[in-house]
C-alpha cells in the first residue's frame, strides 16, 4: 500500500474502470495508483494501468469521526455559541455541512445514505493510519510547514484483500482505506470560524470552506487548476468563503462545476442519462522534436490541463489534466490523449489546453502525475514490461486557436 499526503496549498489522484479495458486521462484530476503486479492476478487484476483512489460508497459505508480536542492557548477553532457544549454543537453542525455538500451532487452514487452516523472521540491524537476517517484539530504533525493551513492523509489499496488497523479489508483497487484530516493547531497567527462566527472573525479562515476541500480529498480528488473550484489549492482569504452556503434547496452550492463532473467520474451512477457526455482527444507538438527530454515512448504533450467550457455561458464545466493513456496490462503511455468525462449531454463545448505554469504548478498536482508508474527502481522486482517512467510535465508549450470548419 502507499500513503498519499495533501496539503491545502499544494496537492493530488483515480475510479476503477474495467482492468482489461484502455484507461485515459479522465477529466478532472485525482490520486492515482499502480495495482501491485508482483502480486498474484487474483489480488492485482494483473494490470499496471492506474486507478483512481476511491471510497466505497453502499449505505452507511463512509465513515467519519471528529475529536473533540481543540486547541486552547491559542483557541484553534471559534464559535459563536462560546459554551462548552454549545460550541462543539456548532462546529459538528460545520462538519456535517460540509459532509452534505458531497453527498448531494445529483449523477453520482455518493449520496447521503452512503454516510454513516457522525462520531465524536474525546481522545487526543486520534489521527493515524488505522482504519478509521478521522478529522483532528488539535494534533501537531511533521507535515505542517510553513503556510499549510490543513491537510489530508490517504492510505489507498494497491491489492485486493490489505487491511490496515481495524479498517475494512480491501475488496477494489485503489480503494480508500483510511483518510485523516489534519488542521494547523498551534499557529499564533492562524485560526479557523465556524461560519457563524466568521464576520466576527474576519481574521480567520472559514472552516467550512476549508472542510469541504479536504474532504474533497479524502473523496479521492487532487488539486484542480480550475480557479473557481473547490478543489483549487489556494485557501480563500481570511474573512471569505468559498463558492456560496449551501442552502436546503441547493446543499451542493459550494462547488463549482468542475468539482461536481470531477465526483460524477469519480462515481458515476449507471442509471443516469444526463451527464453521460464524453470528450477525447490528444495534445501533440507540430513538431515532434520539441518535446523536451523524458524517457523514450513520450509522443504527446504531457500534464496539459485541457478544459472544457460551456460555448453557450462561458462557464467551466470540466478540467482534466491530460497526456497518457493506458491498455492492460500496461504500463502507461504517454501520448498526448484526454479524455473529460460526465458531461451534460445536448450542450456545446470549446476545449482549451494551457500548460501548469501560473496560479497552479505541477507539484500543486503531483498526486495525479508523479504517480501513474512504478518500475524495478522504485519497487524491486517489477515487471519491465509494466514498467514506466513518468515524464516532467510539460510547462513550455503554446497553443494556437483555429477557427472550426
Amino acid at each position: 500500500m502507499r500513503v498519499t499526503v495533501r496539503k491545502l496549498g499544494a496537492i493530488g489522484v483515480a475510479a476503477l474502470y474495467g482492468l482489461w479495458s484502455v484507461v485515459a486521462a479522465h477529466g478532472y484530476a485525482f490520486n492515482e495508483i499502480v495495482p501491485d503486479v508482483r502480486q498474484p492476478v487474483s489480488v492485482s487484476g494483473g494490470s499496471a494501468c492506474p486507478v483512481h483512489a476511491h471510497q466505497l460508497t453502499g449505505a452507511g459505508s463512509l465513515s467519519f469521526r471528529w475529536s473533540t480536542v481543540l486547541g486552547s492557548n491559542p483557541t484553534t477553532i471559534l464559535t459563536q455559541n462560546q459554551t462548552p457544549t454549545g460550541s462543539l454543537n456548532e462546529i459538528e453542525q460545520t462538519v456535517q455541512q460540509s459532509l452534505s455538500v458531497w453527498t448531494n451532487v445529483s449523477g453520482t452514487t455518493l449520496t447521503p445514505a452512503s454516510l454513516a452516523p457522525l462520531t465524536r472521540i474525546s481522545s487526543a491524537n486520534v489521527c493515524s493510519v488505522d482504519g478509521i476517517n478521522s478529522i483532528c484539530f488539535d494534533q501537531p504533525d511533521m507535515a505542517f510547514t510553513p503556510g499549510v493551513l490543513a491537510f489530508t492523509r490517504v492510505v489507498t489499496a494497491d491489492t485486493i484483500g490489505i487491511q490496515v488497523g481495524s479498517g475494512p479489508v480491501s475488496t477494489e483497487l485503489g480503494q480508500i482505506l483510511d483518510a485523516d484530516i489534519y488542521f494547523n493547531p498551534s499557529d499564533s497567527l492562524t485560526s479557523f470560524a465556524t461560519p457563524q462566527a466568521l464576520s466576527a472573525n474576519p481574521g480567520s479562515y472559514d472552516l467550512e470552506s476549508i472542510l469541504t476541500h479536504e474532504l474533497g480529498h479524502t473523496l479521492g480528488f487532487s488539486h484542480s487548476a480550475v480557479w473557481s473550484a473547490m478543489m483549487f489549492p489556494f485557501a480563500p482569504a481570511p474573512g471569505t468563503f468559498a463558492g456560496q452556503r449551501p442552502t436546503t434547496q441547493q446543499p451542493d452550492a459550494p462547488l463549482a462545476d468542475d468539482d461536481r463532473t470531477g465526483l460524477r467520474v469519480l462515481y458515476h451512477d449507471p442509471n443516469d442519462t444526463l451527464y453521460v457526455g464524453s470528450i477525447q482527444g490528444h495534445i501533440i507538438p507540430a513538431n515532434p522534436i520539441s518535446l523536451p527530454s523524458a524517457p523514450p515512448g513520450v509522443t504527446g504533450v504531457f500534464g496539459a490541463h485541457v478544459v472544457a467550457i460551456d460555448a453557450s455561458s462561458g462557464a467551466v464545466i470540466a478540467g482534466t489534466l491530460g497526456g497518457w493513456s493506458c491498455t492492460a496490462p500496461g504500463p502507461v503511455q504517454f501520448d498526448g490523449n484526454y479524455e473529460i468525462d460526465q458531461l451534460p449531454v445536448g450542450q456545446s463545448y470549446k476545449i482549451y489546453a494551457e500548460p501548469l505554469d501560473g496560479a497552479v504548478a505541477p507539484s500543486d498536482v503531483s498526486n495525479a502525475l508523479v504517480s501513474l508508474c512504478r518500475n524495478s527502481t522504485t519497487d524491486p522486482g517489477w515487471p519491465p514490461l509494466q514498467g514506466c517512467v513518468v515524464p516532467p510535465a510539460n510547462t513550455t508549450f503554446t497553443t494556437r486557436t483555429r477557427p472550426s470548419p
